[in-house]
């Protein structure tokens, strides 16, 4: 078997990738711009989910690319039913900011991405104990969408306040299928230093000591 050289990585690009981390941001639709994407930029961003790990290689995603207006509507109109449910679930003051927050661009931005799990009929390496695996290698998939759109100045949205199965209808989905994540993508006119809901005092970063735990659970 020929072997490949490995690929090292210096200092300096091991400090550029905790940056990209570091600046990640959930950018919503009063912060997107109507600038277009080239299709370059965003064959780059999907080249960088088909390189995110997945168990037994399984590789269980597709992704419906939309830029239709009416499509977003129509997505935008399952937002906005459960997002006014959402609110009834917080109290006083919490209710008031969650109404008052911007959680999406699906209109603003020019590009909007449905990503599917798809299940293999058969048992799929590494996936026989934990199920559920095959849908954590999609997120990875967007992790690493999210972080390749940064690297290119490109702002992601992962909108999570909508019914899968709406969204799946107005996709004309397979059954089969399950909605993990909708996104949407597209210039910024600014990324903030911090996450904005720590920002806005939503609640606040957790610091390491609190959520690492040393050999066992006491």
């Amino acid at each position: 078997m020929k072997k490949h050289p490995q690929r090292t990585f210096t200092s300096e690009e091991q400090q550029l990738l905790e940056e990209i981390i570091v600046h990640r941001r959930d950018v919503r639709g009063n912060r997107f711009l109507t600038t277009p994407i080239p299709e370059s930029a965003m064959d780059t961003i999907l080249q960088a989910a088909l390189a995110a790990p997945s168990v037994g290689f399984s590789q269980p995603w597709e992704f419906v690319m939309i830029k239709d207006q009416e499509t977003k509507q129509a997505v935008k109109e399952s937002f906005s039913e459960e997002t006014a449910n959402a609110a009834t679930l917080f109290e006083d003051q919490k209710q008031k900011e969650y109404i008052q927050l911007k959680l999406e661009g699906i209109l603003e931005s020019p590009i909007n991405l449905a990503v599917f799990y798809t299940p293999k009929a058969g048992p799929v390496l590494g996936q026989t104990s934990m199920p559920n695996m095959g849908k954590y290698s999609v997120v990875c998939a967007i992790q690493n969408m999210w972080l390749m759109a940064r690297s290119l100045n490109i702002g992601m949205g992962w909108v999570s306040i909508l019914d899968p199965e709406k969204v799946k209808e107005v996709l004309n989905a397979p059954p089969t299928h399950q909605l993990i994540g909708y996104l949407c993508f597209g210039y910024t006119d600014m990324f903030y230093n911090q996450p904005e809901l720590e920002l806005r005092k939503w609640d606040r970063k957790k610091l390491q000591k609190e959520v690492v735990i040393q050999e066992k659970y006491r």
